[in-house]
């Protein structure tokens, strides 16, 4: 790629973080989508993943943007619609992997997998004129009367995560394999709560028989363990958006700002590695409600 879409992404995001601002926060903070949190979604509805999900939330608020929906310049003429003239697209980007046979010394021939990433353009719907008329629709704010969230408590239960209650630290202990949270009442609201709950089980999901996710870490606050917190940070702020909660920034957060910010530095594929990191994590997560249905339907 002409652009080098690594060092652009983590620039912006070490913008972000010097001026103690979560990129990954931000939507919610700016009252995106009237107060419904979702992730970017492409043209046919489907979702964005991974690091395309940080690139479009940030695009988003940068441009006062509402729409949830992106789209190529192709896709919006294909529908009978047209970008307006002078708008700027927003880059999000592509991997995937192709394989090449090559010649060994002996003569022999050897398949090898080279990974690639591209990037393209899309717009966002604000930008479209002429779409159908559903895209243009403002979703219902998302209002919770009760203190407790039933469908992001079914979500964490489902995981079968041994969570134990008590105390005032949040973590997950390897050793034991269990998260600890202070009690549900502890926290300044229940958003706060359950934003803390998926950081944590995002730390579960690294186990050796989950996803066997290291990153190296010998001790509190080296690099390895800025990596495993800034995963849990994205993890968060993905099921968050795929549970339609709206979490606040941790009074943690500043302390990790530094480390992360030197990871960053030191390496522009950092961030794209924690977003696919994340995105794993939470899908691993996601994982067990198809399962827990299942065993409810049999059960019925």
């Amino acid at each position: 790629m002409k652009t080098d879409i690594y060092q652009k992404v983590t620039d912006k995001i070490i913008a972000d973080l010097e001026q103690g601002e979560l990129t990954w926060l931000k939507p919610w903070s700016a009252g995106n989508m009237d107060g419904r949190i979702v992730k970017p979604l492409r043209h046919n509805g489907m979702a964005y993943s991974g690091i395309n999900v940080l690139m479009l939330w940030g695009a988003a608020i940068e441009a006062g943007f509402c729409s949830p929906y992106w789209m190529t310049f192709k896709q919006a003429k294909e529908m009978g619609a047209h970008v307006r003239k002078g708008e700027r697209g927003n880059q999000v980007v592509y991997a995937n992997t192709i394989t090449k046979t090559e010649e060994q010394d002996d003569g022999s021939e050897a398949e090898r997998t080279i990974p690639f990433m591209k990037a393209y353009t899309v717009f966002n719907v604000d930008q479209i004129d002429g779409l159908p008329e559903h895209f243009y629709a403002k979703p219902e704010p998302v209002i919770e009367e009760a203190q407790r969230i039933e469908h992001a408590d079914a979500f964490f239960a489902a995981t079968r995560a041994d969570v134990r209650h008590g105390g005032n630290r949040a973590y997950y202990s390897g050793g034991s394999d269990h998260v600890q949270m202070p009690p549900f009442e502890c926290f300044l609201s229940p958003e706060a709560y359950y934003a803390t709950l998926a950081h944590e089980l995002t730390h579960w999901t690294k186990h050796p028989k989950r996803l066997d996710r290291e990153f190296g870490r010998k001790k509190w606050g080296d690099e390895g363990y800025a990596r495993e917190e800034l995963v849990a940070e994205l993890g968060a702020a993905f099921l968050c958006a795929d549970l339609s909660l709206t979490p606040e920034p941790g009074t943690d957060h500043a302390a990790y700002i530094q480390s992360w910010l030197k990871v960053l530095k030191n390496d522009k594929r950092a961030i794209f590695s924690a977003a696919a990191h994340a995105q794993k994590a939470a899908d691993f997560l996601h994982g067990f409600q198809a399962t827990s249905e299942t065993k409810q339907g049999v059960a019925a």
